[in-house]
């Protein structure tokens, strides 16, 4: 497996194996994120084959609650291994070490990101990662779907940072 930064051929690849909802493609738009230097796309390859990507978004995360607990903290978004067969075989983890490297090497002292309150198998490999609890949070994000009918998505959510010097971060809870 090797893991690289998305390049423009990248995008229908991607889209082609690893699809995201709606008519409008996540992987372009994350894609022109990059191009914009907002963050910096992962795609995890298999052979010539992609099969898992992250996206490291610098500014961090949307949600006011996240933004106040810890200011400044970048966002690892949109972790995923496709198909489902490949889970549990490092790829996640491996994604997530380079998205941790990556924001050392842009000077960045921690790394957060969030997890939906359904989906504990996720959970449970950030927390071995070294990942703790920092405040929860309501996600909301939309998307046009293929009719042109745009869906409203609203996930209850942790944030979860990890100090990229000691492997955790511990900050105060209110």
């Amino acid at each position: 497996m090797e893991i690289a930064v998305c390049r423009a051929a990248d995008v229908a690849l991607l889209d082609q194996y690893i699809g995201s909802p709606g008519a409008v493609s996540t992987h372009a738009r994350r894609f022109a994120r990059q191009g914009a230097g907002g963050g910096v796309y992962l795609v995890a390859w298999l052979e010539d084959r992609p099969v898992g990507h992250a996206e490291v978004i610098w500014d961090g995360c949307a949600a006011p609650e996240v933004r106040a607990a810890l200011p400044g903290c970048p966002e690892l978004n949109g972790l995923a291994v496709w198909p489902p067969r490949l889970r549990s075989r490092g790829i996640g983890g491996a994604l997530i070490r380079c998205a941790e490297e990556l924001a050392r090497e842009h000077g960045r002292t921690a790394l957060g990101l969030g997890v939906a309150a359904d989906n504990p198998r996720a959970a449970d490999l950030y927390a071995r990662l070294g990942y703790r609890r920092l405040t929860d949070y309501v996600d909301h994000w939309s998307y046009e779907d293929h009719d042109g009918v745009t869906r409203e998505c609203v996930d209850p959510c942790t944030f979860l940072t990890k100090d990229l010097a000691s492997g955790t971060l511990d900050v105060k809870q209110p």
